[in-house]
């Protein structure tokens, strides 16, 4: 599972947390249902932000199943999304995953510079980009955005270096088309301008937090990376950060959402999160905001939180990473990125109620904005 806003149950209110896990199983599932085991390796958590948008559109709360014990749930059944939101997320999952795989396959990364890994990674590519394009024509979206972004984005890393927002430009477009499609699978066709305004800063913002994240390693393979590409130091990509989640939060504040918390939660505090992350230069505390600095690993940056530990590759990371599968992502090696960057590996959040005192938070402010780290109530609850 991969993507930048990826929220642990010590950030969001119980109800809230109980609403995600509906739309993360309920992407699963339809993954599983008709696309078979395998395909449940895309789960995506940004493509779940389309099934989030479709919902919090809908004037009635969309439909449930019950779906049986599984690890991620500590072995308890749930009630799950059931709708074509959840659909059009698995079809964008599908293809997000299809194209990130041509790019490995492309920059020749790690085990994909072998040519059967590179064959056989290929033709699963092409087998995920079939099914979403595929399940995207029944749900009426034009996948042509998504399907065409990684072509557009290696003919720009090609040419000569360019600015760094038409480098962003294709990651841009296919988030902002597929957010778009949520207004249309809504009923809520005034939507499209913020939903594809809200779209495009989330793009902008996913790519570069991207690229501070995989700087240092880049740096050290020679791979590709906007940032180098362009001579974009960290102090102005996080300002490019600051400006795109700005203006994300105008956008979504601009929505017609009948039903906005879980939606303001994930698209404005969690992608805030993200960008802490993504520039954290040590080991802070709750409540301590980690400011700008040196992306994690680089060797420049100052003591703090142990760097995560390499892929030992091989018959043992094999095992971990089917575990890993298995378990849905309830277990993550020590070396995984997610484990390393979340929430309660990077602070230290036992002995707090839900992050300092959350579920009062989220009493007093009612939800408007997410529950935890609300304005105005006097509390700060944010890890």
């Amino acid at each position: 599972m991969f993507g930048i806003v990826r929220p642990c149950q010590h950030v969001l209110c119980k109800g809230l947390y109980a609403d995600w896990m509906g739309h993360l199983c309920g992407l699963c599932l339809a993954l599983r249902d008709e696309h078979g085991h395998l395909s449940r390796l895309v789960t995506n958590y940004d493509g779940l932000l389309v099934s989030v948008l479709t919902d919090a559109q809908s004037p009635t709360p969309v439909s449930r199943r019950r779906a049986g014990p599984c690890a991620l749930r500590g072995f308890k059944s749930a009630d799950v999304v059931q709708s074509e939101g959840v659909r059009l997320a698995a079809s964008v999952s599908l293809l997000l995953a299809a194209g990130k795989v041509k790019d490995h396959v492309s920059d020749g990364d790690g085990a994909y510079a072998r040519r059967p890994v590179a064959a056989g990674a290929t033709r699963l590519a092409g087998r995920w980009s079939s099914a979403g394009t595929a399940m995207a024509g029944t749900l009426g979206f034009d996948p042509t955005p998504l399907t065409a972004a990684a072509g557009r984005q290696a003919l720009l890393e090609r040419a000569a270096p360019t600015g760094l927002r038409e480098l962003t430009g294709p990651t841009e477009d296919a988030v902002a088309a597929a957010f778009a499609h949520t207004g249309v699978l809504a009923g809520k066709p005034h939507n499209r301008e913020p939903l594809e305004a809200a779209g495009r800063s989330f793009g902008r913002l996913a790519h570069l937090i991207d690229a501070v994240e995989d700087l240092a390693d880049d740096r050290a393979s020679g791979a590709y990376n906007p940032l180098a590409a362009t001579g974009t130091g960290l102090d102005e990509a996080r300002r490019h950060c600051d400006a795109a989640h700005a203006g994300l939060r105008a956008a979504v504040d601009e929505l017609d959402l009948p039903r906005a918390a879980l939606t303001r939660a994930l698209l404005v505090r969690e992608t805030g999160n993200a960008i802490s992350r993504a520039f954290a230069t040590g080991t802070h505390g709750p409540g301590h905001a980690p400011g700008p600095g040196h992306p994690p690993g680089d060797p420049g940056a100052p003591p703090g939180r142990k760097p995560p530990k390499r892929d030992p590759g091989g018959l043992l990371s094999l095992a971990c990473g089917l575990m890993s599968c298995c378990t849905c992502g309830l277990y993550r090696p020590p070396w995984d990125e997610e484990r390393e960057g979340s929430c309660c590996e990077r602070f230290d959040c036992s002995g707090y109620d839900g992050c300092g005192n959350c579920t009062n938070c989220c009493n007093c402010c009612s939800g408007d904005d997410g529950g935890c780290g609300c304005d105005g109530c006097g509390c700060d609850c944010s890890c």
